[in-house]
Formats: C-alpha cells, sequence, structure tokens
C-alpha cells in the first residue's frame, strides 16, 4: 500500500494517525517453518536480516502476514547508514553486522493470520487484529515491535514535532478503507519541508551524455573542511546546458576537502560514479525532507542561486536536526 504525498496532517472523522519511521519497508510472510522477507520493490530481503528472520520463526503464531519497516537501532537511534550496510553479498559479513547492531521490525499492519485473510478488512479492524496479534506475539519477542497509532490529530501533531531525527514523517490512512496494494487511494503523507543554503562542490554528468546530470553540493564542518552531502538534479532540459558551460568553466580541484564522492550515487544506479571537482564559490538554496547520516537521505529540489551568501557560511549547523528520542513511541 502506497502513500501519496501531502502538505498537512488531515484532520476529521476517519483517520489514524501513524509515525513514518525511517527504515526499508518490508512485508514479512510466514507459513509454518518458511518465512520470507520482501521488500517494497519485491525483492527478498531475508538473507540480509537473519535476526528478524530468527526472530519471527519464534513466535507461537505459526502463519501470518505482516506490513511494517525495517530499521537498525544504534545508541537510542535509527542509523540508516547500518541499515544500508545489511545490503552486502557476504553472508558472514550480514551476520557479523547483524551480531554488532541487530535490526528492529516494527510492524504496523496484519495482512493475513492463520488461513484468514484481512486484505479487504477496513483498518479500523486491521488494526484491531494486530493488537491482538502483538498482545499474544510481541510482548517478549526480540526485536520485533508494534508501531503506535491514533486516532488524535493532536498526538499526530506531536509525533510530527519529532520529524528529522528517527521519523521521516506522518502517515495517515483512513480507518474505513480496505488494504489497496500498489495504490494510494486510502494513505497519505505528510514530511517536513527545510531548506539550506550549500556549496556546490562538484557535478555528474547526465548518463551517455555531455550535458550535466546533478549537482553535488557540500557543507562546511567544525573541522572547516567542506564534505559531500548530497546533490541535486531538478533542471530542466534548456538549462542543462548552460549549467555545464559554466560549471565546466570552474573544474578545479579538490572540490571537497572533507569526505567527498566514492563510487556510483547510492541514490541511483542510474549515475556514473565519476565526478568532476569545481571551484567551491557557487552557492544554491535547495529544499530537503530529511537529513541524517550527514547526507540528504533523498534527492533535493533546487530553489535559487545564492549570489549574496558567502560559501563558508554554508556549514552543517542548518542541518542539525533531533537524533533518536522517537523511539520511545513503540510498544512490545
Amino acid at each position: 500500500m502506497e502513500a501519496r504525498s501531502v502538505e498537512e496532517i488531515p484532520t476529521g472523522h476517519g483517520w489514524q494517525y501513524e509515525p513514518k519511521w525511517d527504515g526499508f519497508r518490508c512485508i514479512a510472510f510466514r507459513d509454518c517453518e518458511e518465512i520470507y522477507l520482501q521488500s517494497k520493490a519485491g525483492q527478498p530481503l531475508g538473507r540480509y536480516f537473519p535476526d528478524i528472520v530468527a526472530a519471527l520463526a519464534r513466535l507461537p503464531e505459526q502463519q501470518f502476514v505482516l506490513d511494517g519497516e525495517l530499521v537498525v537501532p544504534v545508541s537510542g537511534s535509527l542509523s540508516f547508514d547500518e541499515l544500508q550496510l545489511r545490503l552486502h553479498p557476504a553472508a558472514s559479513r550480514v551476520q557479523k553486522l547483524a551480531k554488532a547492531h541487530p535490526a528492529t521490525y516494527i510492524v504496523f499492519d496484519l495482512l493475513g493470520e492463520s488461513v484468514r485473510v484481512y486484505l479487504q478488512r477496513p483498518l479500523r479492524e486491521r488494526r484491531g487484529f494486530l493488537e491482538t496479534f502483538a498482545r499474544s506475539n510481541l510482548r517478549s519477542a526480540k526485536y520485533l515491535r508494534l508501531s503506535p497509532a491514533t486516532t488524535d490529530p493532536r498526538t499526530a501533531t506531536e509525533w510530527f514535532k519529532k520529524v528529522g531525527g528517527d521519523l521521516d514523517g506522518i502517515l495517515a490512512k483512513r480507518l474505513d478503507a480496505p488494504y489497496a496494494s500498489g495504490e494510494r487511494t486510502a494513505m497519505v503523507k505528510v514530511k517536513q519541508i527545510r531548506t539550506a543554503d550549500c556549496v556546490v562542490g562538484g557535478f555528474r554528468y547526465a548518463r551517455g551524455s555531455r550535458l550535466i546530470g546533478s549537482l553535488l553540493l557540500g557543507l562546511y564542518r567544525d573541522d572547516g573542511l567542506l564534505h559531500h552531502v548530497g546533490f541535486t538534479s531538478a533542471f530542466k532540459a534548456s538549462e542543462r546546458r548552460e549549467l555545464t558551460k559554466k560549471f565546466e568553466a570552474l573544474k578545479k580541484p579538490p572540490g571537497f576537502t572533507g569526505s567527498a564522492p566514492g563510487g556510483p550515487s547510492r541514490w541511483s544506479t542510474d549515475r556514473t560514479g565519476e565526478w568532476e571537482p569545481v571551484d567551491s564559490r557557487v552557492v544554491v538554496e535547495v529544499a530537503y525532507d530529511h537529513f541524517t547520516g550527514g547526507r540528504f537521505r533523498h534527492g533535493t529540489k533546487f530553489l535559487r542561486w545564492r549570489l549574496d551568501i558567502d560559501p563558508r557560511q554554508c556549514t552543517m549547523d542548518q542541518v542539525e536536526c533531533r537524533e533518536g528520542k522517537s523511539l520511545a513511541l513503540l510498544q512490545r
């Protein structure tokens, strides 16, 4: 089930609100001894999360289908970096990571149990079934938690204030709606959109082209070095030729004096790992929804050129967020 983006938390009768956790969406299937974890894109995840597979295997219920989010808590907050490290081809490496930092599966929907299928049941009923399931199965379970839910918009607003650390936003779901797989008709998401002034430290050419595909963004840390934090690429085709001329004229190493882009972009397999450094004199203002682990979690939206900003003013304190503190919301 997908969510449609909206700007404000909806109010009125018939909504259920939930935190939107910063992790990997995952459907968990169990049929007796067989357990299968599936990503949002339909890919198998079980080999990367053996700790969760083992935790599900220990539950009393032998047959179920759960919808939830895979996260990795580290020192009281969620680490998206540790989560991504799990996607490693070597099973021995995955086992080592799982032992060092076990994952948690945060459950927010029950799609089936035993021989019963709940997809066509309204969310109001599914949540009731889920809470009953949680009381019987999750109270003492390791690495498995029930995500909170409320029908009170004031509580949802309080959760929304925590967005930016462990929380990626707020979800609002229609209580009378069935589980609409692949559709965006019964669930919306609200994110906090922020802005930041960033230095352009380099660029990448678009795949198969000599025109700019994305600008690479940097921020200064307390160490005085310019660190790579993300990219922006939402430029019109008509603008890319002029952008290419502008930044090719500014080519100059090192571009980033701190952490630099290394290898292919984590945000898109279509981008080449090669990048061109430029003189760090251009400042852009971008909009973003989430900054964690020292970078923008998603691509940013270009807003404007900032000719009035000195690059040295583009510091990391613009994007500092409340790390952790939201895990206390989780229930057994």
